[in-house]
């Protein structure tokens, strides 16, 4: 008799690397919350300026939450090259000084958008969904092999494509919110493809087995899932708002 979660797939032979590629891209393709409703609606401008303040304000926790799961990330690797690459990730979410990196970017986003620097810093606003949501990924992190950590990350496949797509939609239907605050949607575009190429040959040289490759599409699957319902929160809140 099987265990509870087994599937098998132990005894099942590989997927080809092609193949184990095209299901990771598939899932990032089908299941990345640009999908989403709520991002729909920010993507054909329909969303309020409340609703894109309380985007961003949500956003940023889990924002300022990347470098503590990279961190996690960086400490299960077993190479000094694969741990250069994953400080890298930290230091351009933290920066090397006060006034730089990614997290300062989405902090000037705000700012840009006419929210209040220390109200975001504060978390007073964030709503518990976002919470739930960004917690089970970073414990994700914490607490599952790093092979499943990093496929996790491999929403990075999709970043650059919507990084682009929201610097244009900005520029055009929110032109109220200062074009400087978009430095961070520009910043990830490259950064983006980067992480995601990178982190993509990590999963692909590591998961030999079929199980260990399952689990991997299983892991960014968890990911979309956590965006999505990051998602879900702030667009009932603004449902609710509206009624």
């Amino acid at each position: 008799m099987e265990a509870p979660g087994d599937t098998g797939a132990d005894a099942a032979p590989p997927w080809s690397r092609t193949e184990f590629e095209q299901r990771l891209r598939e899932v990032a393709e089908r299941r990345y919350h640009d999908r989403h409703p709520f991002n729909v609606r920010m993507h054909e401008g329909a969303l309020s300026p409340e609703e894109v303040r309380r985007w961003i304000v949500n956003r940023f926790h889990y924002q300022r939450h990347i470098p503590v799961k990279d961190a996690l990330i960086m400490s299960k690797l077993d190479t000094p090259e694969l741990r250069r690459g994953w400080a890298r990730r930290i230091e351009e979410q933290d920066g090397r000084a006060a006034d730089e990196g990614g997290i300062e970017r989405w902090l000037r986003l705000g700012e840009a958008a006419g929210l209040d620097r220390d109200g975001l810093l504060s978390g007073r606003e964030v709503l518990p969904g976002v919470r739930f949501a960004v917690d089970a990924y970073v414990n994700f992190c914490r607490l599952r092999p790093v092979l499943e950590a990093v496929a996790a990350s491999l929403t990075e496949l999709s970043a650059p494509d919507l990084m682009r797509r929201r610097t244009e939609v900005f520029e055009r239907y929110y032109p109220w919110v200062e074009s400087d605050g978009l430095a961070y949607f520009r910043s990830r575009i490259r950064q983006g493809r980067r992480d995601g190429g990178e982190a993509l040959r990590l999963v692909l040289d590591r998961a030999r087995e079929r199980a260990e490759q399952e689990r991997a599409v299983a892991a960014l699957t968890f990911k979309c899932e956590v965006l999505w319902s990051l998602l879900d929160a702030v667009d009932h809140a603004s449902r609710t708002e509206q009624r």
